[in-house]
């Protein structure tokens, strides 16, 4: 007679059950693939056409306009899409003011140096950005800052989101002081969803292994005799 396969543990339910699942709950790759692609085609563009820098801005934009579009065609959420779009503006706006189409890519650099501060910092405070971010999608609000061991997988989750976007910018300011404008558009494409991907997999490896805190239950008000019966 076969056994019946063991049941697993009730906090593993609360637990993103692949790399995928992790990565939606981080905001997906469809947000890195918005933000990333318009980027790419200005490189090309502006390779393409001379060091044209109007149609590559409006390669940019069109791009960008395109996908969002998309977005609602497929009825999916447009979040990441108004994100990738905005962010192209900002891109498109900067480099069309300096007239440096290098600068298309200088908030992409600014951005990714302070999502990697960010993380940094939160580390120090005893604040991991990780914890914060999945503690509340999980149910565990920040009982987890009382369990050390829910704690440190957190702190070094979030070492690996200062890695994944420190990385970026070592690679991307270089290139962005030397002007290089088609290999900014290049590296974008192992810096953007592979890396993103690359993140989201180290980071679901360390949190499927310990279980979610559970929130302390609020203590029930206790009304004394002498307030009910004056």
């Amino acid at each position: 007679m076969s056994e019946e396969p063991k049941s697993r543990p009730s906090w593993q339910d609360q637990l993103p059950q692949s790399p995928q699942q992790m990565s939606e709950m981080m905001g997906g790759p469809r947000g890195v693939l918005d933000a990333g692609i318009p980027g790419i085609l200005f490189a090309i563009v502006y390779g393409l056409n001379g060091q044209d820098l109007d149609s590559a801005l409006w390669a940019a934009i069109g791009c960008g306009v395109l996908l969002f579009a998309v977005s609602l065609l497929q009825r999916r959420s447009v979040q990441h899409s108004i994100g990738g779009l905005v962010g192209v503006g900002i891109m498109a706006f900067v480099a069309s003011r300096t007239g440096r189409a290098e600068d298309f890519y200088l908030p992409s650099v600014l951005k990714n140096a302070a999502y990697a501060s960010a993380y940094l910092v939160s580390i120090l405070v005893r604040w991991p950005l990780i914890g914060v971010l999945l503690g509340f999608v999980l149910g565990e609000g920040t009982a987890w800052r009382q369990d050390p061991v829910r704690r440190k997988v957190y702190t070094q989750a979030s070492w690996i989101w200062v890695g994944v976007f420190g990385l970026r910018v070592a690679v991307q300011l270089p290139l962005y002081l030397a002007g290089a404008v088609t290999a900014l558009g290049i590296v974008n494409i192992p810096l953007g969803i592979p890396l993103f991907a690359a993140g989201a997999w180290l980071t679901w490896l360390l949190v499927k292994r310990v279980p979610t805190t559970k929130r302390e239950p609020a203590d029930p008000v206790h009304v004394s005799d002498d307030a009910t019966h004056p």
